[in-house]
Formats: structure tokens, C-alpha cells, sequence
């Protein structure tokens, strides 16, 4: 390549990069109006300081097994490996879009021989050619199409990023909901397993004063019906148990099996109140609405590469070559061309006027649910916070409910032994007994369900 041909490469192109820094078609992404309350309706007023969303799911959950299962979960998870297999390939396809703001350059070299041979007595010599030849073809940025889809992919891939952490955040809310329902089943199989006892003991005495003709039979049978009782209870309790083991089983990408136990029910931590911060920055912590706005992000992007289509299309080719029977000569001799193009759309039937038709409906429809989603994250998190509070109370009302219950049950058993009542009323104190115990067992695992789903609401869980 000669100097002079160098030079007007070069010029070419500084000016198609200059031409190319011109001009952006399209609108520039800006936020939509978002209303938030001031404070979240639920909220406890004396709950202040960081949220509970920020904090780190091993904080948030002090049972070290309970931590070990959220860990292993996040490592061997198939729904988050496919996540990740996702960034991947946001990833990538960022490189393939950003690749087209980039000359292509193509280069080929063939050679090809002919051996001499003897035609009529005259030897034909051997002549060998050699050809070295390389394109350049680029499609000038100027009205910034490539720039344009570069921002959307780049907004793909964030909101790829941020997909993978709602679903972090939903698995790990996922685990610690099914370990705390598996910890709650132990409890009530703990329950019905001391019931039993006690009934089976109640059961035997009852015979006894049967047989000494100090009770009715009908006495004894309502005794084993309180024993039949419990035994059903505890094998549907137990059958629970291992269904509950094979989901989190499959939450681990395990083949279904046991699971181990860390701090039983009644000692996992309840806080008194759950700071939640302010509305506000729930729109930059939430994974699913940072998803949702991403995703407008790409939408208004895409408005300007559908504009770029009603504009000339201005290109940049050159080409060299080079042929030589000897290789001494292959690389001082050769030719070479420069040259652009511009293409016009005249007529394509309003082609490029419903491509941006479409890309700004599109948008339009990103924003809606960005502005959806936002809603339902604020109502969420309100739900969160009333529940907890209200199943702080049930649960508290639950704890004096069995208190009363057991003396209920205690003065029974004393005013049947002293033949001041029937049995029936000794059945009826032990059922209601049972029904407040489990009962207490189910208020302790909503409020414990109220903490996780405040946790998740206010998009807590996906760092450790």
C-alpha cells in the first residue's frame, strides 16, 4: 500500500468517525413519575434506622443450618444456575451489538500452480500466482443506530443482572419459608407425640375405674377416641414432614431426602418491630422494579434505532489486492479502492414510519408496568408489615389462650377424678387444649412467615 493511499484511508476514516459522534436520533431515557408515600402504612413509627432490606440474608437469619441451606441453595439452585447462564448471554449479545459500531474487515489469500509440461517437443515452464486480498465495509454510526441498540442491550443486560437477583431474593425467602414450615411440623408432631402420651395414660386409668365399676364404658370409648385422634394426627403430621424435606430437597437440587434441623420454632428470632426505610429507595433496591425499568430503558433506546431507518444509511468500502507470479513482487504491487455509499429510503409503504410506531408503543407499555410494579411494591410491602404486626398479636393472644387452656385441662382431670363431672368434659377441655396448642404452633409460623415476606418485599436477600 502506497503512502499516499494510507493517507486517504485515514482521512476517510477520521471523518467517519467524526461524522458518526454527530447525532443521536431518539429520546433520551428519563425516569417516570413515580408517587411515594412518605412512609410506608404499617410501619412502625418507632422502627428506625436501616432497613431490613439491607440487610444481608445471613443477619436476617441467625440459624446456622438455616444459613447453610440458603448457601447450598444459592450454589446448586437449577432455577439460579439458569439465571446466571443468562447474564452470560446478555453479556454476550452486548459484545455482538457493540461489534457493529466497528468496521468489518475481511482478508483472503489463495494461491494456486501449474506444472510445466512438454506440448509438441516444447516444454511449458511452471508458473505459480499468488493472491493476497483484504475488504473493509462499515456502516457509519451517524445517526447514532448502533450507539442506540449498544444502550438497550446494555439495559438488557442489567436487567438480566437484576433478574438473577429477584430470583436470589425469591429463593432465599423460599428456603427459610420452607424451613420454617418444616420446623413448625416437627413442633406440632412434638405436640401430638406428647397428647398421646398423655392420653394413653388417661386412656388406662379410665379403664381401671371402668373395671372397678367407678366410671361407665362409654368413658373408655371416648378415651380411645382421643387416643385414635392423636395417632391420625401424628401419621398425616409425619407424612407433611417428608413432603415438606422434598421440597427444600429440590430447592437444593437434591434428590428428595432428609434435611437437618438447626434452632427449633419457638427460638427463631422475632423482632419487635421491622425498620423499613423509606419508600423512596425501594425503587432502587427492589431487583424486580430496577428489572421493570431496565426494561424501559431498552424499550426508549429502541425508539432511536427505529428513527435511524427514515435516514440516509451511509456506508464506508475499501479494498485491496494484490497478485504476483513472484513472491519478490507479491508485496510492491497490488491495487486498491475507496469508496462510500448512501442509501435513501423514498418508498417502503410507512415501513419506517410503524417501526417507530410500534418502538414508542412499546415504551409506553414499559413504562405502565414500570409505573404497575411500583404500585404493587409499595402495597406489598404495607401487606408485610400489617401482617407482621398482626401476627405478633394473634401469636400473643394464642401464648394466653393455651395458658388457660392447660388449667381448663388441669381442673377437668381433678373434677372427673373427684367425680364431680363426666368425662365429656374432660374430652372437650383435652380437644380444646390440643387445638390451642396447634393453634399457637400455626400463629408462631405466620408471624415467622410475616418476617420473611417483610424481608423479601423490601428486597432484601440477595446479598449475604
Amino acid at each position: 500500500m502506497t503512502l499516499k493511499t494510507t493517507t486517504y484511508l485515514a482521512a476517510a476514516m477520521a471523518l467517519a468517525v467524526t461524522l458518526a459522534a454527530c447525532k443521536t436520533v431518539g429520546p433520551d431515557y428519563t425516569r417516570p413519575a413515580a408517587t411515594t408515600p412518605d412512609a410506608f402504612r404499617g410501619a412502625d413509627p418507632a422502627a428506625v434506622g436501616r432497613s431490613l432490606g439491607e440487610e444481608p440474608w445471613a443477619a436476617v437469619f441467625p440459624d446456622e443450618v438455616l444459613r447453610q441451606l440458603i448457601a447450598e441453595a444459592l450454589a446448586n439452585n437449577l432455577d439460579a444456575r439458569i439465571a446466571a447462564t443468562r447474564v452470560l448471554q446478555a453479556t454476550a449479545q452486548l459484545g455482538i451489538t457493540k461489534a457493529d459500531q466497528l468496521p468489518t474487515v475481511t482478508g483472503q489469500v489463495s494461491g494456486q500452480g501449474q506444472r510445466g509440461a512438454v506440448f509438441g517437443g516444447t516444454r511449458v515452464p511452471t508458473i505459480g500466482i499468488a493472491q493476497a486480498s483484504v475488504g473493509l465495509a462499515w456502516e457509519i454510526d451517524f445517526w447514532g443506530k448502533y450507539r442506540r441498540a449498544t444502550e438497550a442491550a446494555q439495559a438488557d443486560l442489567a436487567r438480566t443482572e437484576w433478574g438473577q437477583r429477584a430470583i436470589i431474593t425469591s429463593l432465599v425467602s423460599e428456603v427459610a419459608s420452607q424451613y420454617f414450615l418444616l420446623r413448625a411440623l416437627d413442633l406440632q408432631l412434638e405436640i401430638a407425640t406428647r397428647t398421646l402420651a398423655s392420653r394413653d395414660e388417661s386412656l388406662r386409668l379410665t379403664v381401671v375405674r371402668e373395671r372397678g365399676g367407678a366410671t361407665p364404658l362409654v368413658d373408655v370409648r371416648q378415651a380411645e377416641q382421643l387416643v385414635l385422634g392423636a395417632k391420625a394426627q401424628i401419621a398425616d403430621v409425619q407424612g407433611r414432614i417428608e413432603q415438606v424435606e422434598h421440597a427444600l430437597s429440590v430447592l437444593l437440587a437434591r434428590a428428595p431426602g432428609p434435611i437437618l434441623r438447626g434452632q427449633a420454632l419457638v427460638e427463631q428470632p422475632r423482632p419487635p418491630a421491622l425498620p423499613p426505610g423509606l419508600p423512596a429507595t425501594l425503587l432502587e433496591r427492589r431487583p424486580d422494579l430496577q428489572q421493570a425499568e431496565q426494561q424501559l430503558v431498552a424499550a426508549t433506546a429502541r425508539i432511536g434505532v427505529a428513527e435511524s431507518f427514515k435516514y440516509p444509511q451511509i456506508g464506508l468500502t475499501g479494498s485491496g489486492g494484490v497478485a504476483s507470479t513472484s513472491l519478490a513482487n507479491l508485496l510492491t504491487s497490488g491495487t486498491w479502492a475507496i469508496g462510500t455509499n448512501l442509501v435513501q429510503p423514498i418508498f417502503n409503504a410507512g415501513r419506517n414510519r410503524n417501526r417507530v410506531a410500534l418502538a414508542e408503543a412499546q415504551a409506553q407499555e414499559a413504562a405502565l408496568v414500570w409505573q404497575g410494579a411500583v404500585l404493587q411494591a409499595l402495597r406489598e410491602v404495607s401487606d408485610a408489615l400489617v401482617g407482621y404486626t398482626r401476627q405478633r398479636e394473634v401469636r400473643s393472644n394464642q401464648e394466653a389462650l393455651v395458658v388457660a387452656a392447660t388449667d381448663s385441662r388441669r381442673l377437668a382431670d381433678l373434677r372427673y377424678r373427684g367425680g364431680a363431672t363426666s368425662y365429656l368434659e374432660v374430652l372437650d377441655s383435652d380437644t380444646r387444649l390440643y387445638i390451642a396448642e396447634l393453634g399457637l404452633v400455626q400463629a408462631q409460623l405466620a408471624e415467622l412467615s410475616a418476617y420473611v415476606e417483610v424481608y423479601r418485599a423490601l428486597g432484601g436477600g440477595w446479598t449475604s
